[in-house]
């Protein structure tokens, strides 16, 4: 076999290695403490389809002012909108206060059976 017939039939493997793997991306969505649920509805159905696409989703929430006194109220809000995601998300970190931002990463469900 000659060097050009074996380098073309590497190059052509790694074109079709390349061609069928998925690449996830990280996407963001913003949260407020102050968020309503009608918001909250929107960004949970936002987060699904990101979700359902196969994309990570780093959700945050930015502290103003005052609200930096009570990150705590912003943990909540970020539970009760984990708890609307929660079918068909699994929590990779958990909310954490990160400066003036608290961050959760969330991912989509891995199912046992497709593992199998």
């Amino acid at each position: 076999m000659d060097y050009g017939k074996f380098r073309f039939e590497t190059l052509k493997k790694q074109k079709e290695a390349k061609k069928n793997q998925k690449v996830i991306e990280l996407k963001e969505v913003w949260l407020s403490m102050t968020i309503d649920v009608g918001d909250l509805n929107v960004k949970a159905k936002q987060t699904l389809k990101f979700l359902s696409q196969g994309n990570k989703v780093k959700v945050s929430i930015r502290l103003r002012g005052r609200q930096n006194a009570h990150s705590s109220l912003g943990v909540e809000v970020m539970d009760k909108f984990f708890e609307m995601i929660k079918e068909s998300a699994q929590m990779e970190k958990r909310p954490t206060l990160e400066g003036r931002n608290i961050l959760m990463i969330v991912a989509p469900q891995k199912d046992e059976k497709k593992s199998k």
